[in-house]
C-alpha cells in the first residue's frame, strides 16, 4: 500500500479522476435498476395481461418500457463517455509527469531505457475506459438482485446464490492459476520489444558483418519464451472461463426446471417464474464479465504496479530558487563519481578550480574516467560524494530549465532528434533565426546548412539519419553554442571531424575564448589542445597531472623522451646477449604507446 507521501503522483491523479468515478457510479445505479424492467414486464405480462385479456394494458406496458429502456440506453452511452474522459483526463495528468520521470530514469540508471511506461499508461487508460471496468461497477448490485429473488421465493435466491458463489470462486482460481504465468509473460514481451528495439537501432551493423541470425535466435528464444508462458496462461483462464459460461447457461436453465416446479406447487406464478429466469442472468452477468476482461484487468494492475513504481522511485525534482545568470566559475571538491546504478567509482577525489573564461583540455587513456568528469561537472550524473559548484552554488541546486541555455555540451555520442536543422541547433525551443544563423557561423557550419536541399530547414530523421558523422557532429556543435552559453563541454569533439571541420573547431574555440567562455575539451589529440589555458592529465579516475598547458606538455614530453631512452637501452643489451632474439627489442614501442596514453 503506497503511503499518502507517494500518492503525489499515480494516487493524487486517480483522486482527481474521484468525481468522474462517482458519476459513473450514480449512473450505474440507475441503469442497474433499470435493469429490472424486463423481468418486471415479463411478471405483468404474464400475470396481469394473460389473465385479464387487456390489451391497454399491455400497450401501456409496452409503451412505458420502450420509453425506460430509452432512458437505459441514453445512460449508457453518458456513463461510457464520462469513462472516456475519466481516462483522457488521467493520461493529461500523468503523461507529462511520466514523460519527465523517464528521462530522470534514464540519467539515474544504466543502460538504455524503453518507452514501455507510456504503453503502460495507454493500457491502464483503456482498461478505465473500456467495458472491462464496468464490471466492477455492476458487480455490487449482484446482491439486489438476489433480493429480489428472495422475494419470489426462497429457493429461487437460495439457487441463484449458490450458482454465484460457484462463478465468483472460479473467478478467484482464475486470478491464481494465470497472475505468475502473465506477469512473467509480460516482462518477457517487455523485454524482447527491448531487444528488439535495440537490434533496429543497430541494423547496419548487423546487416554489415551478417550478425542477423545469431541476433534473431536471440530474440526468437525471449519471444517464445513470451509466447509460451501467454499460451499456458490463456490456456488455463480459458479454460475456467468456458467452464463458467456452461454453469452460468445450465444454472439459468435450471432455476427455469425450479420456478416450474415451484409454479406446479402453486407457490409462484407463471410470471414470477420467467421473470426469475431473467433476474438470474442479471445477477450472474456481472461475475461473467469479470472472469472474461480477467486478463485486460491483469495488466491493468500490472501496469499500474509499474507505474506506481517508477514515479516513487524517480520522484519529482524539487523547484529550485532562481539563482543569478552564472558566470562560469567550476569547482569541484573531492568529487568522486560512478555510473548510474555503480557504486564502484571511477573518479576518485577529484578537486578542481577553474575561473570563468579558462579553457581547459582534459586528457588521458581509455577508461580514465575523462567523459564521467565532464558528464558529472554538468550536473548530469549526480557524484557519490563531494560536490560540483557552478559560481559557488552546488550544481544539482540550479533550476535545470534556467541553467540550460547557458550550458554548450557536445557528447561523445552525436544524437540528433527528429525534426528539422534549425529546430535541432535552437534545441527545439523558439527558433530565432538570428540565433541560429550566429550560432552556426560561430560553429563554421552555416555554408555547409544552405548548401543541404532546404537549408535550414531540412528534415533530420530519428537520431540524425541522411547525414554523415561529421555532419551531424557539427551541427551539434551549433547547437552546443546556441545563444550565450557560459559553460561549455566538448566531449572528443574532432572524431568525426575532416580536415575542414577541424579548422571550424578551432575557430570556434578561439570565439570562445574571445567571449569568456569557460570551456573544457575532452580529446585524446593533443593537437586540438592548442588554445588551451589548463591541460588536466587523467589516469584510473584520478588526476595524475594539472597545470599550465606548456608545462604539462613539456613534461609529458620528457617523460616519452625517457621512457624512449630506457627502452632503447633495454633493446641494446637484448641485442648484445648472446643467443638473444632481435624481435624481443620491442619495448620502446610500447613505452611510446605508453606516452601516448598519457598526452
Amino acid at each position: 500500500m503506497a503511503s499518502r507521501e507517494e500518492w503525489k503522483d499515480l494516487g493524487r491523479a486517480l483522486r482527481v479522476c474521484r468525481g468522474g468515478f462517482v458519476s459513473v457510479g450514480v449512473f450505474s445505479l440507475f441503469i442497474n435498476l433499470l435493469m429490472l424492467v424486463p423481468a418486471i414486464y415479463m411478471l405483468q405480462v404474464y400475470d396481469r395481461v394473460l389473465s385479464t385479456q387487456s390489451g391497454e394494458t399491455l400497450l401501456m406496458l409496452t409503451l412505458l418500457v420502450i420509453f425506460l429502456f430509452a432512458v437505459m440506453g441514453m445512460l449508457e452511452l453518458v456513463r461510457s463517455r464520462v469513462l472516456v474522459r475519466i481516462g483522457n483526463l488521467l493520461d493529461t495528468l500523468l503523461s507529462e509527469r511520466l514523460y519527465r520521470a523517464m528521462f530522470r530514469r534514464s540519467l539515474l540508471v544504466e543502460g538504455r531505457q524503453s518507452s514501455q511506461p507510456l504503453d503502460d499508461l495507454s493500457t491502464l487508460r483503456q482498461f478505465l475506459s473500456g467495458n472491462g471496468l464496468l464490471a466492477f461497477f455492476d458487480a455490487p448490485w449482484v446482491p439486489v438482485y438476489l433480493g429480489v429473488l428472495f422475494l419470489f421465493h426462497v429457493w429461487l435466491g437460495v439457487f441463484a446464490t449458490i450458482a454465484g458463489l460457484v462463478l465468483l470462486a472460479l473467478a478467484l482460481i482464475g486470478e491464481k492459476v494465470t497472475h505468475s504465468l502473465l506477469s512473467a509473460a509480460q516482462r518477457e514481451h517487455i523485454k524482447a520489444r527491448e531487444l528488439a528495439a535495440s537490434n533496429l537501432r543497430n541494423a547496419e551493423v548487423l546487416h554489415a558483418m551478417g550478425m542477423l541470425p545469431g541476433i534473431l535466435g536471440r530474440w526468437s528464444r525471449r519471444h517464445h519464451h513470451f509466447l509460451s508462458e501467454q499460451s499456458r496462461a490463456n490456456d488455463r483462464g480459458e479454460a475456467l472461463s468456458s467452464v463458467s459460461r456452461v454453469l452460468r447457461l445450465l444454472a439459468q436453465s435450471l432455476i427455469l426446471g425450479l420456478g416450474a416446479w415451484l409454479v406446479l406447487s402453486a407457490e409462484m406464478t407463471p410470471g414470477m417464474m420467467i421473470a426469475g429466469a431473467i433476474l438470474m442472468g442479471r445477477a450472474l452477468a456481472p461475475i461473467d464479465r469479470l472472469i472474461g476482461t480477467w486478463k485486460g484487468f491483469v495488466s491493468a494492475r500490472g501496469a499500474y504496479g509499474r507505474l506506481d513504481e517508477l514515479l516513487t522511485t524517480t520522484p519529482a525534482e524539487e523547484a529550485c530558487m532562481s539563482l543569478p545568470s552564472p558566470r562560469g566559475d567550476v569547482s569541484l571538491e573531492d568529487v568522486a563519481a560512478a555510473p548510474p546504478g555503480g557504486q564502484v567509482p571511477s573518479l576518485r577525489a577529484i578537486r578542481l578550480g577553474v575561473k570563468a573564461g579558462e579553457h581547459v583540455g582534459v586528457v588521458g587513456p581509455s577508461a580514465a574516467g575523462k567523459s564521467t568528469l565532464a558528464r558529472v561537472i554538468l550536473g548530469i550524473w549526480p557524484p557519490l560524494s563531494g560536490t560540483v559548484r557552478l559560481d559557488g552554488a552546488d550544481i544539482t541546486r540550479w533550476n535545470r530549465e534556467e541553467l540550460g541555455p547557458f550550458i554548450g555540451y557536445l557528447p561523445q555520442d552525436i544524437e540528433l532528434f527528429e525534426g528539422t536543422v534549425a529546430e535541432n541547433i535552437a534545441r527545439f525551443g523558439d527558433v530565432d533565426s538570428d540565433m541560429v544563423v550566429a550560432a552556426a557561423r560561430k560553429a563554421g557550419v552555416h555554408d555547409m546548412v544552405l548548401a543541404m536541399p532546404e537549408g535550414y530547414d531540412t528534415v533530420i530523421g530519428t537520431g540524425g539519419g541522411g547525414l554523415s558523422g561529421g555532419q551531424r557532429q557539427r551541427i551539434a556543435l551549433a547547437r552546443a553554442l546556441y545563444g550565450a552559453p557560459v559553460l561549455v563541454v566538448l566531449d572528443e569533439p574532432n572524431a568525426s571531424l575532416d580536415d575542414r571541420g577541424e579548422h571550424a573547431l578551432r575557430a570556434a574555440m578561439v570565439a570562445l575564448k574571445r567571449e569568456g567562455v569557460t570551456l573544457f575539451v575532452i580529446s585524446h589529440r593533443v593537437s586540438v589542445l592548442k588554445g588551451m589555458d589548463t591541460l588536466l592529465v587523467m589516469r584510473a579516475g584520478e588526476v595524475q597531472m594539472l597545470g599550465p598547458r606548456e608545462e604539462v606538455l613539456a613534461h609529458l614530453a620528457g617523460k616519452s623522451a625517457h621512457r624512449t631512452s630506457v627502452a632503447q637501452a633495454a633493446r641494446g643489451r637484448m641485442m648484445a646477449v648472446p643467443g638473444g632474439h632481435p624481435g624481443r627489442g620491442r619495448g620502446a614501442t610500447g613505452g611510446q604507446r605508453d606516452a601516448a596514453d598519457d598526452q
